[in-house]
């Protein structure tokens, strides 16, 4: 009793302390709720009608996508710019498909495999001509090939996994088209249905057909407003408001954009990095002049072109080079030329220029040993037996080989970087060798029996080492600019002071408005993606730390001046404030040309109260008519040329895009072409479609979707 009556004695106390033990433990479990959602958000790309899209499966469409690309262009890699372009298209393809898709759900359209088989079936689509089963006596999709294939790889999982795996990739690039059909057509089974609801009428196509074909020849007298000092025109407050709501709608934004004001400064070679170069380059042209083997010199000067020895075709070489090749004579080394295009120096010994085949027809028999002399020995005798009129396929057979015919091209391995004592061997005999001769050629690992069977189009092929070799910066001169750029930036810490001194380091502060987040580069820079996530992390007239991006090659420093929220841009804006002001005084110039010409009866009126006449002909309703005194197409002038008959004068002045306009009819026509109801139907019907063209769009707007990728490029 004395324990329970101390502790009731201390109840505030246990409470207090029961109190923030149970504070602590809900406060942990909320701090790590949002850690977890922290740690959830970084890892989305973006939002689709509400549905995260995580940055794994975005990824894996992407890796999907590129692997298409290499194997349909027999491509190893893909360059930064056209990875690029790839992120794009399966982002925007990715969203077209989920939007599209949510509409089909509602509507209940969907693509069977009854569809899908018959587009198979047709082959005809794009998509499969892209495939590599297509029939080569047809030259279309041939979908017993297909069917062949699938069951081939189906059952050679289970009884061959070595060819099933080589199988693969060819697989995958076939599910992806299969997935990419079906999406193509959802997405036309959609526009076929809205496409439906578009009707045209005879009575529709009827004027169409007159709005295209009925002339009008003028004279025309036209006012510009460049006539009008824009200094003579006065602009109110009050008058740049009403315009603005006006045309607010023109105003509207539908995604976050930012604008910045930035200094990007190039790091260039010095005249010493120059003057370094070329003294290198000079030793180099030297012993390329005196050398026999010029492998080690283009080696040692880090050419971009290495030296294979193998005769190549002018495709083979960089534009700049292929075209000096014929200037050279054999054995003559070219002195030191800089291209200024691809800012390198360049140096050519031509070694050899000859006629050969670019494409050969061989057969080959490989023959291997327990030695290298046992090797030998069997390609003698096989070598023996063709000369003596054996037969290469039989012979070939004989050593589990075909011995089929094959051809190979120049391009096919002119473009190697390095090419091995082996294959320059094999190479040569290909290119030299006569129709149905045969050589015994010895390689490293044994012999090959090569046989040339036919030769064609013969080619003018060369042997050239070139040195084509950057004009880079050296360390110290990139030292010496970073250290100007950085203590420019450190001693300017605001947009002020930036822009002011900014002349005194020899720099300059240039600008650019409404950067998106999809955006790969700033300032199409590469490089830049931190700086791209900083625009959109910091706030308005806050100063970037230093960037260096690019190739290594730019310093940049960026000040975000403006954040421009979704939704209509304000009047404050002051690009808006720009256009606003610019109607405003059109209008007003507009108002004064119209009181000048009120009263106006005939063209030689207007003459006189300076109107520029001239003749216009060939008016028509359907096409706004371009004036050449003016500089301007104007549509509100090709309707009231429509509405005025033949003889009269315009019932009243004009109002264009350029100009205020008085008219004369002088004559009306209709064109000899047969009205052919059918036809203008149809015309009408893919016009309203094209008014309507923009539904994806629309779509996109409804669809509130998010794209954050700028925080993964």
């Amino acid at each position: 009793m004395a324990a329970l009556g101390k502790i009731r004695s201390k109840g505030v106390i246990l409470i207090c302390v029961i109190g923030f033990a149970l504070f602590a433990f809900i406060a942990e479990e909320l701090f790590r709720s949002c850690d977890s959602a922290r740690n959830e958000s970084r890892q989305q790309v973006g939002e689709v009608l509400g549905d995260k899209v995580n940055v794994q499966d975005y990824q894996k469409l992407v890796d999907e996508y590129t692997n298409v690309l290499k194997m349909t262009q027999g491509r190893e890699n893909l360059t930064d710019q056209e990875l690029n372009q790839v992120k794009d298209v399966v982002w925007n393809t990715f969203v077209q498909n989920e939007i599209v898709g949510k509409e089909a759900e509602k509507l209940g359209l969907k693509v069977t495999d009854k569809e899908l088989q018959n587009v198979l079936t047709t082959g005809t689509n794009q998509m499969l001509l892209q495939t590599p089963f297509i029939n080569q006596q047809t030259g279309r999709f041939d979908a017993n090939m297909l069917k062949k294939f699938l069951a081939d790889y189906k059952q050679a999982q289970t009884t061959n996994p070595q060819l099933a795996s080589q199988y693969q990739s060819i697989y995958n690039f076939w599910t992806f088209v299969e997935k990419s059909l079906r999406q193509q057509l959802l997405v036309q089974k959609y526009q076929v249905l809205l496409a439906g609801c578009l009707l045209s009428n005879p009575v529709s196509a009827k004027m169409a057909y007159n709005d295209e074909n009925q002339e009008s020849n003028i004279q025309l007298a036209s006012f510009a407003y460049s006539s009008i000092n824009d200094k003579d025109v006065k602009v109110a407050e009050s008058d740049l408001k009403a315009k603005y709501e006006e045309l607010k709608p023109r105003f509207k934004q539908y995604e976050e954009t930012r604008s910045i004001k930035y200094v990007d400064f190039q790091v260039v070679p010095s005249t010493a990095d120059r003057t370094a170069l070329n003294k290198l380059i000079n030793e180099y042209t030297q012993t390329l002049k005196t050398t026999e083997d010029p492998t080690d010199v283009v080696r040692k000067s880090g050419s971009s072109i290495s030296y294979t020895g193998i005769p190549q075709t002018k495709a083979a070489f960089p534009s700049d080079i292929a075209s000096r090749l014929d200037s050279l004579s054999v054995g003559e080394t070219s002195q030191p030329v800089e291209n200024k295009r691809d800012n390198t120096i360049n140096v050519i010994k031509l070694i050899s220029k000859t006629s050969l085949p670019d494409s050969v027809q061989f057969r080959a028999i490989q023959v291997a040993g327990a030695t290298a002399d046992a090797a030998s020995k069997t390609a003698d005798s096989i070598y023996t037996a063709l000369q003596a009129g054996g037969d290469f396929e039989t012979i070939a057979k004989k050593y589990g080989q075909t011995g089929e015919k094959t051809w190979i091209t120049s391009a096919q391995y002119q473009n190697a970087p390095t090419i091995d004592a082996d294959s320059k061997a094999y190479l040569e005999a290909l290119n030299n060798l006569g129709v149905n001769e045969t050589r015994n050629i010895k390689l490293t690992q044994g012999n090959i029996i090569l046989q040339v069977t036919d030769r064609k189009a013969l080619t003018t092929k060369y042997v050239a080492a070139v040195i084509k070799k950057s004009i880079e910066f050296s360390k110290d001169t990139y030292s010496a600019a970073y250290n100007k750029f950085s203590q420019y930036v450190s001693e300017n810490q605001t947009l002020e002071a930036l822009q002011k001194n900014a002349s005194k380091y020899g720099y300059k502060v240039q600008e650019r408005s409404d950067i998106r987040n999809s955006e790969h580069y700033v300032a199409n820079i590469s490089s830049t993606r931190e700086a791209l996530k900083w625009i959109y992390e910091a706030d308005e007239n806050a100063v970037s730390p230093l960037y260096e991006c690019g190739n290594n090659d730019h310093l940049l420093v960026i000040v975000l001046t403006k954040i421009n929220k979704k939704g209509y841009r304000t009047l404050e804006d002051n690009s808006v404030k720009s256009y606003v002001e610019s109607e405003v005084i059109k209008d007003k110039k507009a108002e004064k040309l119209i009181a000048k010409a009120n009263g106006i009866k005939n063209i030689a009126g207007a003459k006189s109260k300076g109107a520029q006449v001239t003749d216009v002909n060939q008016v028509t309703f359907a096409a706004p008519v371009f004036v050449q005194a003016t500089g301007a197409s104007e549509p509100a002038l090709s309707g009231a040329v429509a509405a005025t008959a033949k003889g009269k004068f315009s019932a009243q002045p004009v109002k264009g895009n350029a100009g205020v306009y008085l008219f004369q009819v002088t004559n009306k026509q209709s064109r000899s072409t047969k009205y052919v109801e059918k036809d203008y139907e149809q015309r009408q019907r893919q016009k309203v479609m094209q008014y309507v063209g923009n539904f994806m769009q629309d779509l996109y707007i409804n669809a509130d979707v998010k794209d954050n990728r700028y925080l993964f490029f």
